[in-house]
């Protein structure tokens, strides 16, 4: 999780009250009178179908294991307030993904310090001797924050229900920034290895019990984008549809720089390569980020997932350090992405590339249905009830043989949120600059902006949108946009055109999404 301490304080709160002054400044109501708009509906920020607190501030996933039929997840929390504050462990318990339950907070504050990010896994051998009866325990590895930063232990013996500390906490010190361990089982060696940020590098450690740790290599520092602290690692092996495996590192970049990472802000970096047990080598040149929107940080996967699923399931903190306290709130502040699956493709330069797909369970929630079937220049969808509804998917294809751009806008009267591709410029883009409130931060009226060379003039689109953000995945997650909005009324309309060409929609899928997430 990022750090707010030492020098990273003072500009993070500069940047923090400069932009609380602006947006006080500036966000009142728009000048034209609201009476005219009377039919539109003022709507709620919450979403439906995405993870958000029940009340209090959320920021990075943590503590992420499957364990029974369940998926775990644990996030930053601080219970009394709608800001960063102390940290606390919360937690929430699924079946499938969508369907959350709120356990309360599991990991508390102490006199070692607050909370900060971790990971959780089962220790299927009970190598750290915590298990306590016939079944298996989970062991969670956090941050300790307090004058130091420190890794400390806590496990539990009923599923997940209740979590004791390690008595003799800490496992693991040093000085200086030194957080966010992930933890996984290293089979061919019968260790566990431990991937930890150390400020501009990520830090590898092995273990036979979790208990002591022996350091092994470092990754970094200088290599991919370092324009920010490193933070919220991840390592773990993944299949390409080739069947070579190659072995993932992701790395979350803390920039706050409204110029930083890949769109302005905080965002999340990968890196693929080997790992031998003790060091990961990296092999691509160019820098390749998990999400090239703006509001998408702190990602990691899925621990203990059965082989037999056989899934790398991703979700990331959708939001941005540089407006983070800044958005609209009321008593909750923050929410996940969607579930996402990973997937490994080579590219037309015989490298590999991560993708990154909503999780099938997005089915099992999908409501109400309209299919568009035949192949139009444009479509023209008015008072609509799925969009309406503001949690909505939409999946399409598009055809650009006979067009050199489109574009694709939701929207009513007052506000929309446009994409728009670019066959000539081989961009895609996300204007939210008229999206509702907008005047949160300057990077709200920034068009997002993605590079992206479509294939055979075909550009197949999978759309979420639930109340306040929009994710966008692109021919079938080769590349992802997530960002942040917050339309004051609710969205009616669809439209999709084109440059004048014909058939540019080549069908299109409407589908509401189920409310998942009763807070």
């Amino acid at each position: 999780m990022m750090k707010l301490s030492g020098e990273r304080t003072g500009l993070f709160l500069l940047i923090f009250w400069v932009s609380l002054v602006m947006y006080s400044c500036s966000s009142g109501e728009d000048d034209d009178p609201i009476d005219e708009h009377k039919n539109l509906e003022v709507r709620s920020t919450r979403p439906f179908y995405h993870l958000t607190p029940p009340t209090g501030w959320m920021n990075d996933p943590n503590g992420m294991v499957f364990f029974k039929g369940e998926y775990h997840i644990f996030y930053q929390h601080n219970p009394d307030d709608i800001v960063w504050g102390p940290m606390h462990w919360r937690h929430a318990i699924s079946s499938d993904l969508f369907h959350w339950k709120d356990q309360g907070i599991k990991i508390e504050p102490d006199e070692i310090g607050t909370i900060f990010s971790g990971s959780a896994v089962v220790d299927w051998q009970n190598t750290s001797g915590f298990q306590t009866g016939d079944e298996e325990v989970l062991v969670a590895m956090f941050t300790h924050a307090g004058n130091l930063q420190v890794q400390s232990l806590a496990y539990s013996n009923d599923r997940g229900r209740t979590w004791e500390k390690y008595d003799n906490n800490p496992v693991l010190s040093k000085v200086g920034d030194f957080r966010d361990p992930k933890v996984f089982f290293y089979s061919p060696e019968q260790k566990w290895i431990q991937v930890i940020a150390a400020g501009d590098r990520i830090q590898i450690y092995s273990s036979l019990n979790m208990v002591d740790w022996v350091f092994e290599s470092d990754f970094g520092p200088g290599i991919g984008y370092t324009n920010g602290v490193w933070e919220c690692p991840d390592l773990f092996p993944l299949k390409s549809e080739d069947g070579t495996e190659k072995w993932i590192m992701i790395v979350s970049v803390g920039g706050t720089s409204e110029y930083s990472g890949v769109n302005g802000g905080s965002a999340t970096q990968y890196f693929v390569g080997d790992f031998d047990g003790n060091k990961f080598t990296h092999e691509n040149d160019e820098i390749l980020w998990a999400d090239y929107g703006i509001d998408n940080y702190a990602g990691i996967t899925w621990s203990d997932i059965p082989n037999e699923d056989g899934r790398r399931i991703f979700i990331g903190w959708m939001n941005n350090w540089h407006y983070a306290g800044l958005i609209p709130a009321t008593e909750w502040r923050g929410a996940m992405t969607v579930p996402r699956q990973l997937g490994l493709k080579k590219n037309s330069d015989n490298e590999y590339f991560m993708t990154f797909e909503p999780v099938e369970e997005l089915l099992g929630v999908a409501g109400k249905n309209e299919t568009y079937n035949e192949a139009v220049q444009e479509i023209n969808i008015e008072d609509n009830e799925i969009i309406q509804s503001g949690s909505f998917k939409i999946k399409t294809q598009i055809n650009l043989s006979n067009n050199s751009f489109f574009e694709l806008k939701i929207y009513n009267s007052r506000e929309e949120v446009l994409l728009k591709y670019d066959k000539n410029q081989a961009v895609f883009s996300i204007d939210r600059s008229f999206s509702g409130n907008t005047h949160v931060h300057n990077l709200f009226v920034k068009t997002i902006k993605c590079d992206y060379a479509i294939k055979d003039n075909i550009l197949p689109l999978e759309i979420l949108l639930d109340q306040s953000s929009i994710e966008v995945f692109v021919n079938n997650g080769e590349k992802v946009m997530t960002a942040l909005i917050f339309p004051r009324y609710e969205f009616n309309d669809l439209k999709i055109t084109g440059s004048g060409g014909s058939e540019l929609i080549q069908g299109l899928e409407l589908v509401s999404i189920k409310k998942t997430v009763d807070n």
